[in-house]
């Protein structure tokens, strides 16, 4: 069986590949796992578990909660919150984990599996490899150490969730946003209710879409992969600026008065800004991946600012942020995370301070994010080739390295082995579009021809 693990916890279609079943066996692993104490040394173990609006949340809820109260661990229900709240209340409240029902900006028909540590943090690799054999070893016939009677978990539901989460939010905030009109898309996702609250709470005056989850319309043609209600919104409406959310919540998008998109590196960069001006930019630096835009690492080195790259996925980013005790990381996607306030990305978050930042300055969002210019960047996915040797041929190598003499200081050139694909991605940026198109399918022809 191949690893059940992606890069952010366990997804695919509901009831067809996400079952029930697995849904309550690996409950069942990662409350042996991650609640070890149990029950067995006078310690009740407890988890949070949240969801976002999708119809199959409500059976692998419930499935869940059957594992985790079978296993000994009361269990607080805290309904349909962004990803990002249960990673919240999960360390507010002292659980030993926390689970997100979600599968992000996937459609519907997906959902997902996402397990916390105590404190709210995502699983290292050791931990959900500890998870994912402790449930094997148990799906082939060894048997669980099942509690009785009063070792049973019990589940109740938190209600409080909600307002615990959203006064989180407002605290955070440095100044109010009164005079600011927004549009929220909120993608019929886990955040139509908090985030419409919490900036309502916070003075502005806002306008809402895609906030009427009915279980089958998550992501559908709405929210930050979907960016084209929110532009027309925006301006339909003579908005200030948009803010776009996906699924559950944990990313932020915008668009500027005039419907021009404003993506994560360039939210990254105002709150770098507005960060080192309050003092909170430890070590004067800003993570972000490689696949950042160019335009963004430019600007901040412009300003003074450092700028560390990861590996694409936010965990990375969050990796190395907590490695080096870093306050700021992200990626183009929209995910962006604050660590003193949120130990994941938090896109009602990241959405708020955006707002707070244009409202202290009584600049404009478009002139704020003015601060870095995207260079035009290319990708073409090169498939049914040998990725193994991205690395090691020559060929290769001399085509690359001929495309960075070309580019110089304002262009660059990434190749990408795909992590699930027989492919290779090749990204090219570059000052002048055509000039990135061009660089960029010649060394997609050299990749074909010296790796097919």
């Amino acid at each position: 069986m191949g690893r059940l693990f992606g890069t952010d916890g366990v997804r695919g279609v509901a009831n067809a590949d996400l079952t029930a079943e697995l849904a309550l066996g690996l409950s069942v692993a990662a409350a042996h796992v991650l609640a070890e104490a149990g029950t067995f040394e006078g310690h009740r173990a407890t988890a949070v578990v949240g969801r976002d609006p999708r119809a199959s949340g409500e059976f692998l809820e419930a499935a869940v909660v059957a594992g985790l109260a079978s296993a000994g661990v009361d269990v607080l229900r805290v309904g349909v919150l962004p990803t990002p709240a249960v990673a919240y209340l999960t360390g507010a409240l002292g659980a030993d984990l926390g689970v997100m029902l979600s599968a992000s900006h996937n459609a519907m028909p997906d959902n997902g599996i996402k397990f916390f540590a105590r404190g709210g943090h995502k699983l290292a690799d050791e931990l959900e490899d500890r998870i994912e054999s402790t449930y094997e070893q148990h799906r082939t016939g060894a048997p669980w150490d099942r509690p009785t009677g009063s070792g049973v978990g019990r589940v109740s539901d938190y209600t409080e969730g909600f307002e615990k989460y959203v006064s989180h939010l407002i605290g955070v905030l440095p100044n109010r946003l009164d005079g600011l009109k927004i549009v929220l898309d909120e993608a019929h996702g886990a955040a139509a209710y908090v985030s419409p609250e919490a900036f309502a709470r916070a003075g502005a005056e806002i306008v809402t879409i895609g906030a009427e989850p009915d279980g089958l319309n998550i992501n559908d043609g709405c929210g930050s992969t979907h960016l084209g209600l929110l532009k027309a919104a925006v301006v339909e409406h003579g908005a200030d600026f948009g803010i776009a959310h996906d699924g559950d919540a944990d990313r932020c998008l915008a668009v500027d008065a005039d419907g021009a998109e404003i993506d994560g590196d360039q939210i990254l960069a105002v709150l770098a800004l507005a960060m080192r001006e309050a003092g909170q930019l430890r070590e004067n630096t800003v993570v972000g991946t490689v696949m950042s835009n160019l335009g963004f690492k430019l600007a901040m080195e412009g300003e003074g600012i450092q700028v560390v790259q990861t590996g694409v996925g936010d965990r990375y980013v969050l990796e190395s942020m907590k490695e080096h005790g870093y306050a700021l990381g992200g990626e183009q996607s929209g995910h962006v995370i604050i660590l003193d306030h949120a130990t994941t990305g938090d896109g009602t978050l990241t959405g708020l301070l955006l707002a707070a930042r244009v409202a202290a300055t009584q600049k404009s969002l478009a002139e704020l994010a003015g601060v870095m210019q995207r260079l035009p960047q290319v990708l073409i996915n090169v498939p049914d080739v040998d990725k193994s040797r991205v690395s090691t041929s020559a060929e290769l190598a001399a085509a690359v390295s001929d495309a960075e003499r070309e580019l110089g200081t304002t262009g660059r050139v990434l190749l990408r082995p795909s992590g699930t694909e027989p492919l290779v991605r090749v990204m090219v940026e570059a000052a002048d579009i055509e000039q990135a198109r061009a660089v960029a399918g010649r060394l997609a022809d050299v990749v074909k021809s010296a790796l097919g």
